[in-house]
């Protein structure tokens, strides 16, 4: 049996405890949110450095190019145009509430992230599926034309 000090823990080597482990990736995972951006689990999503949720800016999207219980994604632009029913457009932002991601696809009548999976409603952007917190900030979309104007 191996020897101990006063204080408990014997001679040698410690293993570290989960605790010290857990305490060691949160720090890590600290100081890269406060330091920069992360990439993304895919790999391949495009990762924002501005805050989740941001508003993004202003588009102007062809009606035809947003099918019914569909959407389109202007990532450059960030925005999310959708048309849950024949003739309704509802639009949000294409930031991800949860790390900043940009959605990058609408399938089944949700909006998906690709970074970890979040989906929101093609409806009012509410949260289907987490890790999201909060759903997508709604955007004013009028219809001009055949066009909709995204601001």
């Amino acid at each position: 049996m191996p020897r101990s000090d006063r204080s408990g823990e014997p001679d040698g080597p410690r293993r570290p405890q989960r605790r010290d482990v857990l305490r060691g990736v949160g720090i890590t995972a600290g100081a890269l949110a406060v330091g920069g951006t992360v990439s993304a689990c895919s790999g391949t999503a495009e990762q924002q450095t501005d805050t989740p949720g941001a508003t993004g800016g202003n588009a102007s999207i062809p009606v035809s190019e947003v099918p019914v219980g569909g959407g389109h994604i202007d990532a450059e632009a960030e925005v999310v145009v959708t048309q849950p029913t024949k003739g309704t457009y509802a639009a949000f932002s294409a930031v991800c509430t949860h790390q900043g991601c940009i959605v990058n696809q609408i399938l089944d009548q949700r909006i998906h992230c690709p970074c970890h999976g979040s989906q929101f409603s093609i409806t009012d952007g509410a949260v289907l599926q987490g890790p999201a917190p909060k759903p997508l900030p709604r955007r004013k979309v009028a219809k001009v034309g055949h066009t909709l104007k995204v601001t």
